[in-house]
């Protein structure tokens, strides 16, 4: 483990610059190969920009605009506390974070890493499972660990390769993992799925655990992929015998079919994200080109209640979160698949962000309205992949508060209480890798659970803490189980 030793040299807008050295482990970006094209979640290697934005990304860490490479910028409300490296055993791209007691279990494109965080302070890594096969979501419940496997394989063990997804024998879908000794997790079940699992999302429902697998991109040359793929598949797995997990149906969402697609916006062949809100009998997805609201009342046959489209600022509907009360649905929108500089002036305050919509309405009349965009403020350099990400809500009281990951553009802590004015309230970024070549990193996923933000970034595990009147009162709530996109109810 690489602690945080920083130093103040420079103040910035919204807090401080630190340098920071020996904090940036080796940055690893595994390409396995997908069954699918990925328009979301892509990533970029070696892309050389032009000499003009080159003096400018150079210009800018100069003038103490952007942090320089090897160095890190934080408000003054939140405090770096640990930072793991990359782990070796798993070369491939951190992805997903899921908690279980003291526990973080975090998804790498080639398996999964289980750390011990009981003391946030010093974390460290428990076991590493070396399973490839992109891109890694977790989600966990009980003994029982979910991967979820968007890259087409030779067959579904650990060993498999990548196989092409225009042969019949591939396989690709969910794996199921034993987790009750975490020090050696056990491979125990797999169920093949409609062209694979890109994310999955749990609705527990007495003795049966269901897994709503997202996917999408289906092609008429993928026999396990067929178009037009308009909905996602459900999994019921038995809590009791994992190895008897089974498909139960593929739900057809879009009868009607979703967005066609144009020349900024992605078509709907399927979703990218589902967040459930279980004691609500609620679930948000976003699906490409659409975002859903779902009634699950009956976790084996949901349905959607809603289905809304902006295909003037969303090119890629990513994921959602609803507030703590369900009344509102943020959705994320990742434009340029996570792999482009998103966050640069060319690109503008309302594209590639966060849209937040109300929940109007009773029962199969509810409606998504929307409200407002968030972007975080900070500029970034042309060399720096960023774009709305995966995050959390802080659950404090009377306020709708949440953290979210920006790759490169870092951790963003954000406000959106009052919908049409949402507002940053606290930061954590790394500065660009390189200040002449746009390559991919940051961070995948910072989540808030027991009174630390996690943040999976490509150069580690960063561990931060948020200390703010405003966000005080989310300490007092402990969890003993934390999948984001199964949304507990805080109250």
């Amino acid at each position: 483990m690489t602690s945080l030793h920083t130093t103040r040299v420079r103040r910035r807008r919204l807090g401080t610059l630190a340098a920071v050295s020996g904090l940036l482990a080796a940055l690893f970006v595994a390409t396995p190969a997908s069954a699918t094209p990925d328009p979301g979640d892509g990533s970029v290697s070696g892309e050389e920009v032009s000499g003009s934005e080159r003096a400018e990304v150079r210009a800018a860490i100069a003038d103490g605009e952007i942090p320089g490479v090897g160095e890190i910028a934080h408000s003054e409300n939140i405090t770096p506390v640990a930072h793991v490296p990359h782990a070796s055993g798993l070369p491939g791209t951190n992805s997903d974070i899921a908690f279980q007691g003291r526990y973080a279990f975090a998804g790498n494109y080639d398996g999964f890493v289980v750390y011990d965080i009981r003391r946030p302070e010093s974390p460290r890594i428990v076991s590493q499972v070396l399973c490839p096969g992109g891109q890694g979501d977790v989600a966990v419940s009980g003994d029982l660990l979910i991967l979820a496997v968007d890259s087409s394989r030779s067959d579904d063990s650990c060993n498999s390769v990548p196989q092409s997804a225009s042969i019949a024998e591939s396989w690709e879908g969910i794996r199921i993992f034993d987790i009750s000794d975490v020090r050696n997790p056990e491979y125990v079940a797999a169920v093949e799925t409609s062209c694979g699992s890109h994310t999955q999302t749990l609705v527990p429902d007495g003795r049966n655990l269901y897994v709503y697998v997202s996917s999408y991109s289906p092609s008429a040359s993928f026999p396990d992929c067929q178009p037009p793929h308009d909905g996602i598949s459900v999994v019921r797995v038995p809590r009791g015998a994992p190895e008897r997990a089974e498909l139960s149906s593929f739900e057809t969402l879009f009868p009607e079919g979703g967005f066609p697609g144009d020349d900024s916006g992605s078509a709907t062949t399927g979703c990218h994200d589902i967040t459930a809100y279980p004691a609500l009998d609620l679930a948000a997805g976003a699906c490409m080109g659409d975002g859903i609201l779902m009634d699950i009342s009956d976790p084996a046959r949901p349905y959607v209640i809603d289905q809304v489209q902006d295909a003037e600022h969303f090119a890629f509907w990513h994921s959602a979160t609803f507030s703590q009360d369900g009344s509102k649905v943020v959705f994320t929108d990742e434009l340029g698949g996570g792999g482009g500089p998103m966050c640069n002036p060319e690109t503008g305050d309302e594209f590639g962000a966060d849209g937040i919509y109300h929940v109007t309405g009773r029962g199969d009349n509810r409606q998504l309205v929307f409200q407002g965009y968030y972007k975080m403020p900070r500029e970034q350099a042309d060399t720096e992949n960023c774009v709305a990400h995966n995050g959390s809500l802080i659950p404090a009281r009377g306020r709708d508060i949440m953290v979210q990951a920006w790759y490169q553009g870092g951790v963003s802590v954000w406000d959106f209480t009052d919908s049409s004015n949402p507002r940053e309230i606290g930061y954590f970024e790394r500065g660009p890798l390189t200040e002449d070549v746009l390559s991919f990193g940051g961070s995948w996923s910072a989540y808030y659970y027991n009174g630390y933000i996690y943040s999976n970034d490509q150069a580690g595990l960063d561990v931060l803490r948020i200390d703010d009147r405003r966000t005080d009162s989310a300490e007092r709530v402990r969890l003993s189980e934390l999948n984001v996109q199964t949304q507990p109810s805080y109250r």
